[in-house]
């Protein structure tokens, strides 16, 4: 159902403030008339004669009121048209900020979120308003621009392992004799990377928007899963994996929450000193959070690079082996399941080389 415009706040205030200026005028004539009329005769005073007055002439409430009335409807005028045409002029004065962020909300609607208020002058109710819009608008043109840069890396990413496959059956197609078991062997890796990227981008949707339950988890006992499940691989490496801390117990999804444990142990697994490496994973408590540290060695990073290792599709080339590329979605996944849980992850270059990861969650309050 479409509702007929009404009128507009100006109006409206303008009406207010005439309304007021109206009643503040009929109050001042009501109390001139108690307090000052009503003392004045009805009849004229006589006055024997040799009596000495102090005045020549009497006044007669009557006459009063006849010459008073006129003036009095003369005043309650002006003050109506000086309540108009004073209170459109305050009212607009007053509402020039929110028109500015009426525009910049038609404009964001529009698509346009590059636009600022930046309302000048002091901080009042609509100098925060405005400020709380641009910051809105920030966020969501970050948001935006995020989400456009993942579809294209995501695009970019799910194409690659696709053209690989169509390469590959070109080939065997003007090649018959090709080994088959090679040919297939290809195709599966292909494939099998295929798969786990769409499963990791799948995992960033559903972190993001919090479709999961919450329920007690213990950190300590997801840090000892995935330390154990990825032994083999570092074993592989020839990494060595020291696990050590108490309870930490938070709330959220127990699935999750061991997806980003296995990613950060994986993580620091991979991206190691081939052969001597060592990793740390620790769990501690405290009153306000629990956090899960992973710790590893390997080459020196600048704050700088360590600073985007968080974003998908970024991979420390410089420190990445060339057996295992990955998706380039282990961190991203770790932060978006970290802030889908209320919690924070930080990233520390270690002075002797490698990275020292923490994930602080909020403590769960059965813990």
């Amino acid at each position: 159902m479409v509702r007929a415009p009404g009128p507009s706040v100006r109006l409206r205030l303008t009406l207010s403030y005439a309304g007021f200026l109206m009643l503040a005028g009929a109050l001042l004539l009501a109390a001139v008339w108690l307090f000052l009329l009503r003392y004045v005769p009805e009849r004229a005073l006589i006055v024997p004669s040799g009596t000495p007055v102090r005045y020549d002439v009497f006044p007669v409430r009557s006459n009063l009121l006849r010459v008073f009335a006129p003036r009095a409807a003369g005043v309650l005028a002006f003050l109506l048209v000086f309540g108009l045409v004073g209170g459109w002029f305050l009212a607009g004065r007053m509402l020039a900020p929110l028109s500015r962020v009426t525009e910049a909300t038609r404009k964001a609607a529009d698509g346009s979120l590059s636009h600022r208020i930046r309302l000048p002058g002091r901080r009042d109710e609509f100098r925060e308003l405005a400020d709380a819009f641009d910051t809105m608008l920030a966020r969501l043109d970050a948001h935006v621009a995020g989400q456009r840069r993942f579809a294209a890396n995501a695009s970019h990413e799910l194409r690659t392992p696709l053209a690989i496959s169509k390469a590959l059956l070109d080939v065997a197609r003007t090649d018959p004799e090709r080994d088959t078991a090679e040919l297939l062997d290809r195709l599966h890796a292909v494939n099998a990377r295929a798969i786990d990227l769409t499963e990791a981008l799948l995992l960033v949707s559903r972190a993001e928007q919090g479709s999961f339950e919450r329920e007690d988890v213990d950190l300590s006992l997801l840090a000892e899963e995935a330390t154990e499940t990825l032994l083999p691989l570092a074993e592989k490496h020839g990494i060595t994996i020291e696990n050590s801390g108490g309870i930490a117990p938070t709330a959220g999804s127990a699935a999750l929450l061991l997806q980003l444990t296995m990613n950060l142990v994986h993580n620091a697994i991979v991206h190691n000193v081939p052969g001597r490496g060592r990793v740390w994973v620790r769990t501690a408590v405290r009153p306000d959070a629990v956090t899960l540290t992973v710790e590893n060695t390997g080459e020196h990073l600048s704050p700088e690079l360590a600073a985007t290792l968080t974003e998908p599709f970024r991979r420390g080339t410089e420190r990445v082996h060339t057996d295992h590329m990955g998706a380039g979605l282990g961190l991203a996944i770790v932060k978006t399941i970290a802030h889908a849980h209320d919690g924070t992850l930080t990233l520390t270059p270690r002075p002797s080389g490698g990275l020292r990861i923490t994930v602080e969650l909020p403590v769960s309050g059965t813990g």
